[in-house]
């Protein structure tokens, strides 16, 4: 589809692309980028750069390249959907499910998957036929994960995480009972500088706050919790907790060890993403939406309960 746009008179001289960007929001920089860099932006039938200046009066002409379609090939994997429209959806991730291909996956991650799912309802995310996954979850974390299925909403989504103008809870189930109700963590967080493969808190980190309060105890063994988020670090409540004293069951990267008190053992890290409230990203309207406890969440709460009633 092409496009025709004049520049207002009373400019005299502006960058080409950044006359483009201010004319059509709806398009993102990169898809414009693409649409110079393929020779499809044109004044005067001459193909233009980014840089070329225009003044009032010109009429540029643009079309975007057409949209390949993703290496990765499509899967059929049941999901669990929460929400879904022509511009995004929202889905409850199982646990181990890897949401990103890489060297070490098979053909079962959820990039597989949505390709599948949303088979002839992508309109292309950069240039490539690809769900736009705008946020991540752990392999072993279930819950809400958010993907976009246009440019244009991937844009939206994606701001609202960069600005944190969302809100995010996690229910975890934790080694031991904190003694307050509620509380903040308020530490950095960083790379760990012996152990790449994991994070710590202390200094020089990036800044990372957790609010957390308390759900419900069992005995003296473990305790129910609820995060919420304002940043979005790596690990970042699984450190915090950790720093707390109480890391996260079935954890033991961050120090979890197996209780013999318990009669079942945790078989991944207990870690929800239950709950989020956002904006849509093309209606404007709020979209609050929950994600039930997975079945081995729930078995492990009455696994806590039990052993909570022998002691």
């Amino acid at each position: 589809m092409a496009h025709t746009y004049t520049v207002p008179e009373g400019i005299r001289r502006l960058r080409a692309d950044k006359a483009l960007a201010h004319a059509f929001p709806e398009y993102s920089r990169t898809a414009l980028q693409r649409a110079f860099d393929a020779g499809r932006v044109t004044l005067r039938g001459t193909a233009l750069k980014r840089d070329h200046a225009v003044a009032g009066g010109d009429v540029l002409e643009f079309s975007f390249p057409e949209v390949v379609a993703m290496e990765v090939k499509a899967v059929d994997i049941p999901l669990d959907v929460l929400f879904e429209d022509k511009h995004m959806l929202a889905l409850n991730k199982a646990a181990g499910m890897v949401v990103h291909p890489g060297a070490a996956t098979g053909e079962d991650t959820l990039v597989h998957a949505l390709l599948s799912h949303c088979a002839g309802s992508l309109s292309g995310i950069g240039g490539v036929e690809r769900p736009g996954i705008v946020h991540r979850l752990d392999k072993d974390t279930t819950g809400i994960i958010v993907v976009a299925k246009t440019d244009r909403a991937h844009r939206a989504l994606a701001d609202q995480f960069a600005t944190r103008s969302l809100t995010k809870e996690y229910v975890a189930l934790v080694a031991g009972v904190p003694q307050l109700l509620s509380g903040t963590i308020d530490r950095a967080i960083s790379r760990h500088p012996v152990h790449r493969h994991r994070m710590t808190v202390g200094e020089g980190g990036r800044l990372a706050r957790t609010d957390w309060e308390r759900m419900e105890t069992f005995g003296p063994i473990a305790a129910m919790m609820r995060c919420r988020i304002f940043t979005g670090r790596t690990h970042q409540i699984r450190v915090h907790l950790k720093s707390l004293g109480h890391p996260i069951l079935g954890d033991p990267l961050y120090g979890w060890k197996p209780d013999p008190r318990l009669d079942r053992q945790p078989k991944r890290v207990m870690l929800h993403a239950e709950h989020l409230v956002l904006t849509h990203p093309i209606s404007g309207k709020e979209l609050d939406l929950r994600a039930p406890l997975p079945k081995d969440f729930e078995q492990m709460i009455k696994a806590l309960r039990k052993a909570a009633k022998q002691k």
